[in-house]
């Protein structure tokens, strides 16, 4: 049995059935009192096998559409957190999995929606699911309560990530051997990503075309496309940090760069006639390129290295036969 939230029952929650119409009260529906009592008790892996079965078959698609809303109302938050895990996993699509997010983040209140949308964004989930519930949010409660939900998830994003604590030795009986949480989390350091953002915003800045000066249309567009795709690794940078964007950060500058270098030696005209149209001279361009490629490899670095140092640290608190694989 698992612990309810404060939310609506099924019973009253209002969810809107598959066809537009207005639900049947659960005593006159038999088919949705069956699914409603059957995913408000039921372990949430069986809940997920139930709506696996159901979407099978296009009859019982407002069956299946019920159990989904049902889900995201009446169970606990960490429940429907654990059944988009379920229900996201490949080879399935995400379309489930939003119509629970969406009832939760609708209907709900606002503690319950400020801890989903945390959970959808701290667990290991697809960057979607966190997105559906922050834009159902958006949409569907009124602007009082979106001022508030902002001011709270604010607060969260803010708050630094609390230690866990440790457990009370036993008093009575052979002492039990603590368990150390093999994985912990540890804020990434910022400022080399910031750092790559600026040295990329420069790099575009320097091979910007400012003017066309009688070059080809296709020389034009390299130019441009050199400067917009800086600008646009430094764009997703600025949104997550991430070992790919940062690898992309290092490869667009030093292939820049390289083509600063090898003009002369390479036979394409248009190149050349595309590097003359930067705003920077040749000799700031190229060492700007090569500057940007550098500080993401320095960025990229670190960002790999703090995930083997945290883990370092862990084994290094953890008590001799004691760790995850002594459980």
């Amino acid at each position: 049995m698992t612990t309810r939230s404060s939310s609506p029952s099924s019973g009253d929650s209002g969810i809107p059935a598959a066809t537009g119409e207005e639900p049947e009260p659960t005593h006159l529906d038999p088919v949705g009192g069956l699914v409603h009592a059957a995913v408000a008790d039921r372990p949430v892996e069986e809940v997920a096998q139930l709506i696996t079965l159901l979407e099978r078959s296009p009859e019982h698609a407002r069956a299946t559409l019920e159990a989904l809303r049902a889900v995201g109302v009446d169970r606990s938050v960490e429940d429907v957190t654990r059944l988009v895990d379920l229900l996201t996993r490949p080879p399935r699509t995400a379309d489930s999995a939003d119509e629970t997010i969406r009832a939760a983040a609708e209907q709900r209140s606002l503690d319950d929606v400020s801890l989903l949308v945390a959970l959808l964004h701290r667990a290991d989930l697809e960057p979607h699911c966190g997105q559906e519930a922050v834009r159902a949010a958006a949409t569907g409660r009124p602007v009082e309560e979106l001022v508030e939900l902002i001011r709270r998830l604010s607060e969260e994003r803010e708050r630094p990530p609390a230690a866990e604590p440790l457990p009370e030795p036993a008093e009575d009986g052979p002492a039990a051997p603590r368990r150390v949480p093999a994985k912990q989390a540890t804020r990434q350091p910022t400022w080399p990503g910031r750092l790559t953002v600026v040295a990329l915003v420069v790099c575009a800045v320097a091979y910007f075309p400012l003017h066309r000066d009688g070059a080809s249309l296709r020389a034009f567009a390299l130019a441009l496309g050199m400067s917009v795709a800086c600008l646009a690794v430094a764009l997703l940078l600025t949104l997550r940090i991430t070992a790919p964007v940062l690898a992309g950060a290092v490869v667009v500058p030093a292939a820049l760069a390289a083509a600063q270098l090898l003009e002369g030696s390479l036979p394409w005209a248009g190149l050349s006639r595309a590097l003359d149209l930067t705003l920077a001279p040749a000799w700031a361009a190229g060492p700007a390129a090569v500057c940007a490629s550098l500080t993401a490899l320095t960025a990229l670095m670190v960002h790999l290295a703090a995930p083997a140092q945290a883990s370092t640290a862990v084994a290094a608190r953890e008590p001799a036969g004691v760790g995850p694989a002594a459980e």
